[in-house]
C-alpha cells in the first residue's frame, strides 16, 4: 500500500492546471462505423453491414494528449498527419478539445494513421488499418526538433508515445531526450517493441508486460522474475524509474534506490483494458511534473487506470472522476 493523504492529493490536483506537457508520438484516428446486418453477401460468406452512422475518437499519442487535458493540465501534441481527410478530422477534433494544433506537421508522403472499426448490432465485425510504418524523413525529423526546441522552455515535461508507426526514430529519440534533459524537463516514455532500448536517461519508462517479456526473453510468471526484470531495465536504461503495467494485475514500480512495489488494479470489474496505458502515462506525467514522487504518481495512475478499465472502449479519465476514486480510498 502506498501512503498518500487527502491533503497531499488536493495539493497535487491544485498544481495540475499549471502543467504543460509536450506529447510527441504517433497520432492516430479511431473511426467507428455503426450499422446493421440483414443479409449475407452473395459474393462471399460474409455479412453485409448497412452503415447508419460514424464517429471518431483519438488514438495513440492523440489519446494520451486527450488524457492530459482531461486531467486539467495543458498539452501541446507534436506529430505527423497526412494531407488527407483523416488529417483534417484530427485537426478539427484537436481544435474542438482546445488543443494547440501548431505541432501537427503535414507529411504529404504518408497517410494519416486511421483504425476503422465496423460495428453491427453492438458487435465488432472487422477492423481495417490505413497506415504506413516507414520512418519519417530527415526533413520531417528536423521540423519536429525545431518545434521542440522552440517550445521546450514553456513546458514542464515531455511524453514520448511510441506506437512504432515511424515517427520516433533513434536519432530523433536521442535528440529529444538531450533537449529535454538540457532544460531540466522530466521525460516520460511509453515504448513499443522497436527502439525499446534507445530511451535512456529518462524520468520514467513505462512498458507493458508483453513488451518486457519479449525484449528480455523471459516470462514474467512470478514476483521474483518481475523484480529481476525491473532491475535489469533500470540498469540498462539508466532511468529514474520503471513502471511495468500488468493488465488486470495492476502495475509494478521500480526505482534505483527505492526498491519496488506492486500496485494491484483498482478496477472493480475489468471490462476493457484498451487505452489504460495511455491513461497511465498521462497521469504519471501530470502528477510528477506537479510535484508527486513516483510512488504517489503510481497510486494516482492506478486509480485512473481502474476507472478506464471499468469502461467499454477507449475513454479518457476526467479529473473529477479521479478525485472521487481517490477520495473513496482516503
Amino acid at each position: 500500500m502506498i501512503s498518500i493523504t487527502e491533503r497531499r492529493i488536493q495539493t497535487l490536483f491544485n498544481r495540475f492546471t499549471e502543467q504543460k506537457i509536450l506529447v510527441i508520438g504517433d497520432l492516430m484516428l479511431d473511426k467507428y462505423e455503426w450499422g446493421r446486418v440483414s443479409r449475407i453477401s452473395p459474393e462471399a460468406p460474409v455479412p453485409v453491414v448497412d452503415i447508419e452512422d460514424e464517429s471518431f475518437r483519438f488514438g495513440g499519442a492523440a489519446n494520451v494528449a486527450l488524457n492530459v487535458i482531461k486531467l486539467g493540465a495543458h498539452t501541446l501534441p507534436i506529430g505527423v498527419i497526412g494531407e488527407d481527410e483523416a488529417g483534417e478530422v484530427i485537426r478539427e477534433q484537436f481544435a474542438s478539445e482546445g488543443f494547440e494544433i501548431d505541432g501537427l506537421i503535414v507529411d504529404i508522403g504518408r497517410p494519416t494513421t486511421v483504425k476503422t472499426r465496423i460495428i453491427a448490432h453492438n458487435q465488432h465485425v472487422v477492423r481495417t488499418d490505413r497506415e504506413t510504418r516507414k520512418g519519417i524523413s530527415v526533413s520531417i525529423q528536423k521540423k519536429i526538433l525545431r518545434f521542440v526546441t522552440d517550445h521546450i522552455s514553456d513546458t514542464n515535461g515531455i511524453i514520448l508515445e511510441d506506437y512504432n508507426k515511424g515517427l520516433l526514430m533513434p536519432h530523433l529519440i536521442g535528440e529529444i531526450i538531450s533537449i529535454g534533459r538540457s532544460h531540466g524537463k522530466m521525460i516520460f516514455v511509453d515504448p513499443k517493441f522497436d527502439h525499446f532500448f534507445d530511451y535512456k536517461h529518462v524520468s520514467l519508462f513505462k512498458p507493458n508486460r508483453k513488451e518486457v517479456a519479449d525484449k528480455l526473453g523471459i516470462r514474467l510468471v512470478s514476483d521474483e522474475i518481475l523484480e529481476r526484470a525491473g532491475d535489469r531495465l533500470l540498469a540498462r536504461l539508466e532511468c529514474d524509474a520503471v513502471l511495468i503495467t500488468l493488465g488486470e494485475e495492476g502495475m509494478a514500480l521500480f526505482e534505483p534506490d527505492g526498491g519496488w512495489v506492486k500496485v494491484p488494479t483498482r478496477a472493480v470489474k475489468v471490462h476493457d483494458v484498451s487505452g489504460a496505458g495511455d491513461t497511465v502515462i498521462a497521469t504519471m506525467a501530470v502528477s510528477m511534473t506537479a510535484g508527486a514522487n513516483a510512488r504517489e504518481a503510481a497510486t494516482m495512475a492506478n486509480h485512473a487506470a481502474g476507472i478506464v478499465c471499468g469502461e467499454v472502449g477507449i475513454v479518457p479519465v476526467s479529473i473529477d472522476r479521479l478525485k472521487h476514486s481517490l477520495k473513496d480510498e482516503y
